[in-house]
């Protein structure tokens, strides 16, 4: 009964691919086939000092960065992030983050991760929204890997102005001393992973990790589904 009513709302609510916009066939969720093996996957998590970590260097201390695939204007990854953020579709969030998760699985990126951290928006932003698209991204790595999340530690404690449209040095400002570390024993000698979306200039990145990094002997590595660099 359950398969002939979905198949009844099939036909006049077809589901459609978010990046290209056509229809879904029988087993495919959100993104088509096509579509998924057209995404630029970056490898970063296999390269040690590669582009993502050149990027950060001398910024902060950190273990690894890597970026799931290359933002493209007008690419896959950007219809993926759109739909995340602004079509108000966490589903999409949990089911890049298990495409995340299945790329990253095994390898020496995440061996010694203890805990996903999303970063954290505000709760004002966060009611708007109804989600964190950074904690969505984190249950589908974490349902893939078996890495426990933490979203509750590392809080935003202003809800500054959107960082879209700003420079460099501005966005780094807009960043700057907003997030807080409510318990610091809770990452007290635990290798962190830090996850968002996108990548960009890396302001908010590198706020949330060195006001993680005051924690005693902890450590941090970032995760992202996408770079713009």
């Amino acid at each position: 009964m359950k398969t002939i009513f979905h198949n009844f709302l099939d036909l006049f609510f077809p589901s459609l691919c978010v990046v290209c916009k056509k229809r879904l066939s029988e087993g495919e969720q959100h993104i088509c086939t096509d579509c998924l093996l057209l995404i630029p996957k970056t490898n970063f998590h296999l390269q040690p000092d590669n582009r993502l970590e050149q990027f950060f260097a001398g910024r902060f201390p950190f273990q690894h960065i890597a970026a799931f695939a290359y933002f493209v204007k007008g690419g896959s990854i950007q219809h993926i992030i759109h739909e995340l953020k602004y079509n108000r579709n966490p589903h999409i969030g949990t089911f890049i983050g298990e495409l995340c998760g299945e790329n990253i699985k095994n390898s020496d990126f995440i061996s010694s991760i203890d805990m996903l951290v999303p970063v954290p928006l505000h709760p004002k932003r966060q009611k708007e929204r109804g989600y964190n698209q950074s904690l969505e991204i984190c249950k589908g790595i974490s349902h893939i890997t078996g890495i426990p999340i933490n979203g509750d530690t590392l809080l935003r404690k202003v809800n500054n102005p959107s960082q879209t449209k700003n420079a460099r040095f501005d966005r780094w400002k807009n960043v700057e001393d907003i997030f807080h570390v409510v318990t610091p024993e809770t990452f007290a000698n635990k290798h962190i992973l830090l996850v968002d979306d996108i990548i960009t200039t890396g302001s908010t990145l590198e706020s949330c990790a060195k006001e993680i990094l005051k924690c005693t002997n902890s450590k941090i590595s970032i995760y992202s589904v996408g770079s713009a660099n």
